[in-house]
């Protein structure tokens, strides 16, 4: 042991391989167990440090710059990803329930912290502002549900920005008192007036910037990447130029660039650096700060945790029951409010560590704190499985009637076409051959597509090669089309990059649908795609189809769609399903999986809220509908596709505090596991919803 201590301190690269070990196995662990993969994180943090082994201490030079750059990511994660657009849908309802769900607990937790606990006014009020904010850990749980258009819930999501907002305002007051000598009224307006002049000079700043930036530099990922980097330090170093906490600069930053950035596959990449790698770092060095001594060998701290968790509670609820009384919400919608609003997560960490470090918060009210956020992430989640189930969806419209080819088409006449990329010799017959039976199903045309990968001299010997093979895969596609009677005209692009190549032809051509194919799932890093498909399902403006065909389309004579949310989004894949049924004379059967403790009325909603799904598309041959109970929904499906030829998905994405972005767990698995032919069907990103979990976190599965 005492060489391994020895190793630890003179070489950094071993313990940043143990962190690696750690972040890999660690959160997967947790989720098998069914909890929070920060949880573990910390939990390691805690056996590793101090408290534990003593591999790690916190004061390690190399742990504090990646703890450093996990919480500076950790704030500006928090607010790239923040949904402005759905804000401003109920801008004033999320506005008042943002207020009254910030002013409320920050009394409580001011209260109990000066008048219970006799901490001083500057702690009180730090501690009441902990309260106040709160994160969308159970998301994914609402997705899951369908639940995400209900207005209770939409207001609740659009409310963290007034919150973070308000907790980040009062970090910085409270930073700045120490320093202030004498409180007076007219020295506090001055800090408020600096503090909500600096606010408004990053957010309004930042977002003229960029856009001035990109319309001059044009659309391109690295001038994306270098604006976004630049932009997080340059609020950081403005900040403490005025003395003004960095974190709070990188949080507005991210707010300030979220609609310059857009969505997309820098976006995308910026979550996945942050969630993968430096944020789970910092919850690991929130473990080593831990004293497990001290949190539990002190009466104090116990009677802290339990007066302050008793007061966010209350505190939650109350604002709840008001925003009820306000807003009508019924009692099950109300519950799944305060449910939302219990997690203490992402904000409530950062400020709590600023405040630490500070020496604002004592260590038992930082040691209470992180107990705080781990108790509440396992509560708010729990809560909300169990209290969301019944919150009422919105109603579906009466003319659900979308056409999947057509919406993407430039006139109700205009000839229909499918791009089909060619990569591979083996996965090209199945392509074309899905692509003929659409064609033919909807009258529409084939566009063989072979990119040649461009040189620097167009008369390079690699180029001319190149070319020469891309010839021959466009011949044997042509033949392979007129085989199945489609007509197809065939384009040969030399371009710099297969995803923009696909995306640009399949707008040049106004394409109705990309037909792509992929081999082996790879699973890695939660991903279900390669990077290519990936960026094409981003940057397409039209419907993209990624399919395993393990036998010819033709063949196909039951099709099974799992559907889970039970919301507009679910129409496409029902509809591609029965555009194939039909050339096949084939049976489509939709299946939704409940949970065993769903209630017999709920499925029997559940059931006739598809059955007027379905007859709003007014289907010549309507689908079967099959609900099963069960308790894990990947066996389910498993066991339901050994019966069927197809298996087809939508392909959703899904966001939420603090940051991170994943392809669900359940795709993920049922695409290993799987031995039929698979359709994921991805939408245009205009027309995706906002989704949101995090590999830290931890997520529910979502199909």
């Amino acid at each position: 042991m005492e060489l391994l201590f020895s190793v630890l301190s003179k070489e950094a690269i071993v313990p940043f391989a143990i962190l690696l070990v750690v972040i890999l196995v660690v959160p997967t662990l947790f989720k098998r167990l069914r909890l929070p993969g920060l949880v573990g994180l910390v939990c390691s943090g805690v056996l590793l440090g101090p408290s534990g082994w003593h591999l790690f201490q916190s004061g390690s030079p190399i742990l504090n710059l990646l703890s450093d750059i996990g919480l500076v990511y950790l704030l500006f994660i928090t607010g790239l990803e923040f949904d402005l657009q759905l804000f401003r849908q109920q801008q004033s309802r999320a506005l008042g329930f943002g207020i009254v769900t910030f002013i409320l607990p920050l009394f409580v937790g001011a209260f109990i912290g000066h008048r219970l606990l006799g901490f001083n006014w500057n702690t009180s009020i730090l501690i009441g502002s902990l309260l106040a904010s709160y994160t969308l850990l159970a998301y994914p749980i609402i997705s899951r549900l369908g639940v995400v258009n209900n207005e209770a819930i939409t207001v609740t999501v659009g409310a963290t920005i007034v919150n973070n907002l308000g907790t980040f305002l009062l970090l910085a007051v409270c930073l700045s008192l120490p320093q202030a000598g004498e409180l007076s009224m007219a020295k506090l307006g001055t800090i408020l007036g600096e503090i909500i002049i600096y606010f408004l000079i990053i957010l309004e700043g930042f977002n003229w910037l960029g856009q001035e930036f990109f319309r001059r530099s044009g659309d391109d990922e690295a001038n994306k990447f270098l604006f976004v980097f630049l932009s997080v330090f340059l609020a950081a170093g403005v900040a403490q130029l005025l003395g003004i906490e960095k974190i709070i600069g990188v949080f507005l930053a991210g707010i300030a660039v979220n609609k310059v950035v857009g969505e997309g596959p820098v976006k995308e990449k910026l979550m996945s650096i942050g969630s993968w790698l430096f944020i789970p770092i910092f919850f690991v060095d929130l473990g080593l700060l831990i004293s497990v001594p001290g949190l539990f060998a002190q009466y104090r701290t116990i009677e802290l945790l339990l007066l302050i968790l008793a007061g966010l509670l209350v505190s939650k609820f109350m604002a709840t029951v008001l925003a009820k009384l306000i807003y009508h919400y019924n009692w099950q919608e109300t519950l799944t409010m305060w449910s939302l609003s219990v997690p203490l997560v992402g904000t409530t960490l950062a400020v709590a560590v600023v405040g630490y470090e500070a020496k604002i918060l004592p260590p038992e009210v930082f040691n209470m704190t992180i107990a705080l956020s781990l108790i509440t992430s396992l509560l708010g989640t729990w809560l909300t499985n169990r209290l969301a189930v019944g919150v009422t969806r919105l109603p579906m419209p009466e003319a659900a009637r979308i056409n999947l080819f057509r919406q993407n088409s430039q006139t109700e006449n205009s000839n229909l076409t499918i791009v089909v990329p060619i990569c591979h010799p083996q996965t090209q017959p199945h392509l074309i051959e899905m692509a003929a039976l659409l064609a033919r199903q909807v009258h529409g045309k084939i566009i063989p597509l072979v990119i040649a990968t461009a040189t620097s001299q167009m008369d390079a010997p690699q180029l001319e090669t190149t070319l020469q093979h891309s010839e021959l895969l466009l011949t044997k596609a042509i033949a392979q089309s007129q085989q199945w009677a489609a007509e197809a005209e065939p384009l040969l692009r030399i371009d710099d990059a297969f995803a923009p190549a696909v995306t640009r032809a399949a707008r040049e051509q106004q394409a109705s649908l990309i037909i792509m194919g992929w081999g082996k799932p790879t699973g890695f890093r939660g991903r279900l795609f390669g990077d290519e498909i990936d960026s094409v399902i981003w940057a397409a403006h039209c419907p993209v189809l990624v399919s395993r065909l393990m036998e010819s389309p033709k063949r196909i004579q039951r099709i099974l769609v799992p559907v889970e949310n039970l919301t507009d989004p679910s129409f496409q894949s029902i509809q591609f399903a029965q555009i194939i049924a039909d050339a096949n004379q084939a049976q489509v059967t939709l299946l939704n999986v409940c949970d065993r403790r769903t209630k017999s009325q709920a499925i029997a909603n559940r059931r006739d809220h598809l059955s007027r799904l379905v007859s709003n598309l007014a289907l010549a041959n309507p689908p079967e509908i099959q609900i099963i109970v069960h308790e894990n929904a990947t066996q389910a499906i498993l066991q339901a596709a050994r019966l069927y030829d197809l298996v087809i998905f939508p392909f959703h994405r899904h966001h939420t505090s603090p940051g991170g972005l994943a392809i669900n767990d359940v795709t993920t698995q049922l695409a290993k596991q799987l031995t039929c032919s698979i359709i994921i069907l991805g939408e245009p990103q205009r027309q995706q919803p906002t989704v949101l979990t995090t590999n830290i976190v931890g997520s529910t599965a979502k199909v």
